[in-house]
């Protein structure tokens, strides 16, 4: 599901969450076709193939507009839909012994450019042994796995996901498009039982799981084609990301020998996600639940079990009920730019005090509320409050692009108006720049990750460090000017 991206066992604190935080998300986006012709069908099984959509848009096609349901309270203080009486949901699955965490940051990927210089023949011979001696089935083992050979496809598009360098501003109005917004409220009128018994008991906004739903598959029409078996072979044998893949392969090998689905019915996107909220095996095994109660969880087709599951793992990433997530604001032409970072929060009273008004203009609320200040155009940009429940955003994806993008598009489905972009004509870094920038701060000791041009947190965190140095604005965005006095140093 984009994906929320494996291994660090226990909870992780808001300051090393972020001090580790990588630019380089886990997994990719499908987009759907321009007709949202796909409609969840309760109690069916997953398809036996791919669904059938349209030619595919680009990335950010939209669905066709559907009715508009009421509009729900402004997303700034999201109100708490009260439950209708329902049955009790079924308890989700307990996480099984020496199974990986879902909670937290992936291990690090190699460079991009990295080479797999064994053999896939001896490597798949190896990896069967070990899923066979962690108890997975040898008719499991060969009915997913005989005759299996890696897609240089599904690598090709690994190594590139260049579709996250973009600025923040062209990357959300590419996928935050009103068609989302319209469907995502008309999504929630229409299973209105459901979200009910979801904010009930695991807290989790219908806006925020429609946010997400949208974003990975728009509503099921872009849920990918590939055979997510051979997908996830290749990226376990690939030296990218092989780890952590290695995991996810016996996790959907776990999940076949279980009876939720064959092979040929894992059918989705090219990094190995399952189901209409893109869910990678790991994260199916230990939260999908059967949210309908007629046997099994079905996150194919079942907007049932898509809703109750997708709120199942935010609340296991600590989702906070009853709180907002992210709130647009506006700054003032002078502040301590410096403490606009996602690793230094202050109660909303604090930002207030430094004259941070509400979108509108109006005060923002002056309680206690911990908030940092996200600019993720610098000073001149869009600005918001990246609220606790904005953590599991960046569990889910680690794209600050997309986390960001996802949280905006869920206040918009909750009702809040369209964000001012700011200063016209803010300067952007080509992707070169970028590289460059990277090399520069990297040629100075910080740790940016990857030369890659994705300016994720580390980077903005290295950037800051040097606006402060040059004493420049410290709002940790890429301008010209800091490469420019970077360059002349």
């Amino acid at each position: 599901m984009r994906f929320p991206r494996l291994a660090v066992a226990a909870a992780v604190t808001a300051l090393t969450f972020f001090a580790q935080q990588a630019s380089v998300t886990a997994g990719g986006i499908e987009f759907g076709p321009t007709s949202d012709k796909s409609k969840p069908r309760k109690k069916q099984a997953p398809p036996a193939a791919a669904p059938a959509p349209s030619p595919q848009t680009p990335p950010g096609g939209q669905a066709a507009p559907a009715a508009e349901a009421a509009t729900p309270p402004a997303a700034a203080t999201p109100a708490v839909v009260q439950a209708a009486p329902a049955a009790q949901a079924p308890a989700p699955q307990a996480t099984a012994p020496g199974r990986v965490s879902t909670k937290g940051l992936p291990p690090p990927p190699a460079p991009r450019n990295c080479k797999t210089t064994w053999a896939f023949d001896t490597w798949m011979r190896d990896f069967r042994r070990e899923a066979a001696a962690e108890g997975i089935s040898q008719r499991t083992i060969s009915l997913a796995l005989d005759g299996m050979t890696p897609d240089q496809g599904v690598i090709s598009r690994d190594r590139r996901q260049g579709f996250f360098a973009q600025s923040f501003l062209d990357f959300s109005a590419k996928l935050a498009t009103p068609n989302r917004v319209t469907n995502g409220r008309a999504q929630i009128e229409k299973n209105r039982e459901a979200f009910d018994r979801a904010i009930k008991q695991f807290g989790v906004h219908p806006a925020v799981i429609t946010g997400f739903w949208a974003l990975e598959s728009d509503f099921g029409a872009g849920m990918g084609k590939l055979p997510i078996m051979r997908s996830l072979v290749t990226l376990a044998y690939d030296c990218r990301r092989g780890p952590m893949f290695r995991d996810e392969l016996k996790a959907a090998l776990q999940i076949i020998d279980r009876g939720d689905m064959t092979p040929d019915t894992m059918i989705g996107s090219w990094a190995g996600e399952i189901g209409q909220t893109q869910f990678l095996p790991t994260r199916y095994l230990e939260h999908a639940i059967d949210y309908d109660g007629d046997g099994r969880p079905n996150l194919f087709s079942n907007a049932t079990d898509i809703i109750g599951t997708t709120a199942n793992y935010m609340s296991h990433l600590g989702w906070r009920p009853n709180e907002p997530w992210l709130q647009e604001v506006r700054v003032p032409a002078e502040m301590p730019w410096d403490q606009s970072d996602l690793t230094i929060k202050h109660p909303r009273s604090q930002w207030s005090a430094w004259g941070v008004t509400q979108a509108d203009g109006s005060p923002l609320e002056n309680d206690a509320l911990p908030a940092s200040l996200l600019l993720p155009m610098g000073r001149f940009g869009p600005a918001f409050l990246a609220l606790p429940n904005f953590d599991v955003y960046l569990q889910w994806n680690q794209s600050l692009n997309y986390a960001t993008t996802a949280a905006y598009l869920a206040t918009r489905i909750d009702g809040a108006p369209s964000m001012r972009r700011g200063r016209e004509g803010i300067p952007v870094l080509t992707i070169d720049e970028a590289k460059e920038l990277q090399r520069q701060l990297t040629a100075r000791g910080f740790d940016v990750g990857e030369i890659d041009g994705l300016i994720g947190l580390k980077s903005r965190q290295a950037i800051k460090a040097m606006q402060i140095k040059y004493k420049l604005p410290a709002d940790s965005y890429p301008t010209p000017e800091l490469l420019a006095a970077l360059r002349g140093s």
